[in-house]
């Protein structure tokens, strides 16, 4: 079956697939996709606030256990990545990546507006011909009223 003309039927460029996990990982959290975010991070160590966690499950859990849902299902929440650098080593099949994030809220009572900002350290590998998260750590430097989106206001 031919590849439709819109899909590239070239893999994507390492940074290019990094960029795509990075926007999936915020897709998934703005959704609410927990389960997602543990199959996305399967393979990584999490570190948000509190002790990192590795695996599936584990990490599936923090989430849940962390971040408030909401009506419609999800966080009410937009994580926008920016200042994206990406440095990749294609011998070793490893890349490391820093971003800047800044998460916004709005919900019935609370007019959009930036909860909080910080950054992510993040190191993948390539296996199979599949780049994937190995590690995650967010630090949030900058805190706004988190009250709505995380359990016990704990930082992200």
């Amino acid at each position: 079956m031919p590849t439709p003309h819109h899909l590239s039927p070239h893999p994507p460029s390492s940074h290019r697939a990094i960029e795509n996990l990075l926007a999936r990982y915020a897709e998934l959290v703005d959704d609410g996709d927990f389960a997602g975010l543990g199959v996305l991070l399967a393979d990584a160590t999490f570190t948000g606030s509190g002790e990192p966690v590795s695996g599936r499950d584990a990490i599936e859990r923090w989430f849940r256990d962390t971040v408030i849902v909401h009506d419609d299902g999800t966080p009410r929440t937009q994580h926008v990545t920016t200042n994206v650098v990406i440095e990749v080593d294609e011998r070793a099949s490893t890349a490391v990546s820093r971003s800047c994030v800044t998460v916004f809220q709005a919900l019935p009572g609370l007019p959009l507006q930036p909860i909080a900002g910080g950054r992510y350290h993040d190191r993948f590998e390539r296996r199979s011909d599949q780049w994937r998260f190995v590690e995650r750590r967010v630090r949030i430097s900058l805190v706004g009223d988190v009250s709505r989106h995380l359990r016990n206001s704990a930082q992200p």
